[in-house]
């Protein structure tokens, strides 16, 4: 390797050039966050507290709740904290730190969002055999599953990504570290990297997104077919999920598989907004909003907190 200065920081833009987006930092992201933390803060309250959600179903709306507080909570406080006193530097073990936290969020959203199709199609395809397959052994198991998965894969791409010489601009092109900004900045070979992020965008985001199309083709083919399976009440409990789905997937499909000549900073950066803050954001709102039952338990456990307040 040649006598290149090491990076031993990195900085975080702020801004693309001819853009001044501290109007994001001030208002849009610190409401998209407290409205995240909220929303998915009443979901975890409500379904822990109402036993009638203590279904499978709920087990891992929860469990997408928590994840997506922990997901949010590892891009926007940052960002907006740096944006407020001007300091976008970050250390190299910070952004190893921050890469790993978002890669692995990332991938155990998709497997819980999998899970979820599957829930979805099981309960509605094979309402007499749903107690047994999903029962609360299986639940836990899978959950258990996802979270190691998740480790796993984070913990590949970030000590790849890492394995780098970073001899070049130390400036990232985004609000957050993420492997692609990276590999745009190293002075080594990143053939490697780029051949791991395609295979695996194709095995794991490929296979996750094919069982979820194959279960709702399957729930909407079964609710044409039998009408009397309520196939609005079966419509409007996939619909929610089909809509976070393709945000997080198309968004996300997006900064990973672009070249890097033809990527642009400013669409990189919205991009990245969606995959790591539109869907936690849509989340309790989707779930909640648009749910009768969620919408019911809220106000048998508000009614009994005033009742036990009195």
């Amino acid at each position: 390797m040649d006598n290149s200065t090491m990076v031993t920081e990195f900085l975080l833009l702020g801004s693309p050039d001819g853009w001044d987006l501290s109007f994001l930092y001030f208002t849009v992201f610190p409401m998209t966050y407290l409205g995240t933390l909220l929303g998915n803060l009443l979901i975890v309250t409500v379904t822990t507290a109402d036993h009638s959600l203590h279904t499978p179903m709920y087990f891992f709306l929860r469990n997408l709740s928590i994840l997506d507080m922990c997901f949010i909570s590892i891009t926007v406080p940052n960002a907006c904290v740096n944006s407020l006193i001007g300091n976008r530097a970050i250390s190299v073990a910070g952004c190893a730190t921050q890469i790993f936290l978002v890669i692995f969020c990332a991938s155990v959203e998709l497997l819980f969002l999998t899970i979820m199709a599957w829930d979805r199609y099981v309960a509605i395809c094979q309402p007499l055999q749903y107690p047994l397959i999903m029962n609360p052994q299986f639940c836990v198991l899978m959950t258990l599953a996802s979270l190691l998965s998740g480790l796993l894969y984070a913990g590949v791409h970030t000590g790849n990504t890492f394995r780098l010489s970073f001899c070049q601009s130390n400036v990232v092109h985004q609000f957050f570290c993420d492997v692609p900004s990276l590999l745009r900045l190293s002075c080594s070979d990143t053939t490697s990297n780029k051949v791991l992020i395609l295979v695996s965008a194709v095995v794991i985001c490929g296979g996750c997104f094919l069982l979820i199309v194959v279960s709702y083709f399957r729930i909407f083919s079964a609710v044409l077919k039998f009408p009397t399976r309520a196939p609005g009440k079966a419509f409007s409990t996939c619909t929610p999920h089909i809509l976070v789905v393709s945000v997080f997937l198309s968004s996300i499909t997006g900064v990973y598989l672009r070249s890097s000549a033809t990527s642009d900073t400013f669409e990189d950066m919205v991009l990245s907004a969606f995959y790591t803050m539109v869907p936690p954001f849509l989340n309790p709102l989707l779930y909640s909003l648009r749910n009768k039952q969620v919408k019911e338990a809220v106000r048998r456990v508000m009614g009994r907190q005033l009742f036990s307040g009195k």
